[in-house]
């Protein structure tokens, strides 16, 4: 089998193009990522995500997706319920805590349920963020909580209900985005806090989960740590702050590449992102042109960032034999008694 790029792609549309599968199997990228452009029925999603494995030759290259609740859920009524906001759990946490970590572990399951049987593999949950005030509303309602603590025991909640759903999670964004005061979808945000500040508030939920499998670099400058590169292009960040303060280990995959807060060309971006210490880049538009560029610049896995891909894969496990129905019940009940 042919080694796998350091890559997750998107594709364009509700269906691969002979076109596109011709691109993936030439640039063999080690997974794939859905949106809502590429949602139209559940039966639909199932021969995407076939299509998809098929074009690289693995049968379980992973297939990830943002389905967090609350204003990010690339799958939407009627296809799947609408879940709540991170921020809704976190408000029945505050009211009951046993009841909020139930809600919180069931909704990842009823995400498992809703995603792997189309073939989805990996959910980008929990957002481990916390936000601060001046911080801007891109993350706002997806976080738990406004205290770490609340953060880390919910994030470590939804986690493990992924997990016993056969699916696995992402943290993000490492090591945090709650203090960024712009969206980095549109600019490049830059925080001056403290890093003892930092350390004591922003990067413990990170350090509560720094033994999941996979996590998403923030696009984010943290002036003191390195005033000139964001997070997810700077090798001190990653080599200093998320390998070794974090004590993240797993495989850690760049944001969007496509997010105008990176600045370059598109081959210019992503040697950044390599050359700082990502084990993988992510690009999710489905924009050909785009991906050739990406393509042309990354590396096969191999050494420390092959190891970590492999870990990930082995740390996917058979989903548990819960009842998807009384879940559901339950799940209701609870967010009904908030």
């Amino acid at each position: 089998m042919s080694e796998s790029q350091a890559v997750i792609f998107g594709c364009a549309g509700p269906e691969l193009s002979s076109e596109e599968a011709s691109f993936f199997a030439d640039t063999r990228p080690w997974g794939f990522i859905l949106f809502g452009r590429n949602i139209v029925s559940l039966a639909q999603v199932g021969e995407l995500t076939a299509s998809l494995r098929e074009s690289v030759g693995r049968p379980d290259a992973p297939i990830l997706i943002d389905q967090e609740g609350g204003r990010v859920q690339r799958f939407k009524p009627p296809l799947v319920p609408q879940y709540p906001s991170g921020a809704d759990l976190g408000a029945l946490y505050q009211a009951n805590p046993k009841a909020g970590l139930r809600a919180t572990w069931i909704m990842s399951r009823l995400h498992a349920f809703d995603l792997y049987r189309l073939g989805i593999t990996v959910d980008c949950l929990p957002v481990l963020d916390v936000p601060s005030p001046g911080g801007h509303e891109v993350i706002g309602s997806r976080a738990y909580g406004i205290t770490p603590d609340v953060v880390s025991v919910l994030g470590a909640a939804a986690s493990e209900g992924l997990k016993a759903g056969g699916m696995l999670p992402v943290i993000k964004h490492i090591p945090g985005h709650g203090r960024a005061g712009a969206d980095t979808h549109h600019e490049l945000p830059h925080v001056d806090a403290s890093h003892a500040e930092l350390s004591a508030h922003d990067f413990i939920p990170f350090k509560a989960l720094a033994g999941e499998a996979m996590a998403m670099s923030a696009h984010v400058v943290f002036t003191e740590l390195d005033p000139d590169n964001p997070a997810t292009t700077s090798r001190r960040v990653i080599e200093e702050v998320i390998r070794s303060e974090i004590g993240f280990d797993g495989l850690l995959m760049s944001d969007d590449v496509s997010m105008n807060a990176l600045s370059g060309d598109f081959a210019t971006r992503a040697r950044a992102i390599f050359a700082a210490g990502c084990d993988v880049t992510l690009h999710c538009n489905g924009n050909r042109a785009e991906m050739e560029a990406v393509a042309s610049v990354t590396p096969v896995l191999t050494g420390d960032s092959l190891r970590r891909a492999d870990e990930a894969m082995a740390a996917f496990r058979s989903p548990d034999d819960s009842d998807e129905a009384a879940l559901r019940e339950e799940f209701e009940g609870l967010m009904a008694a908030s």
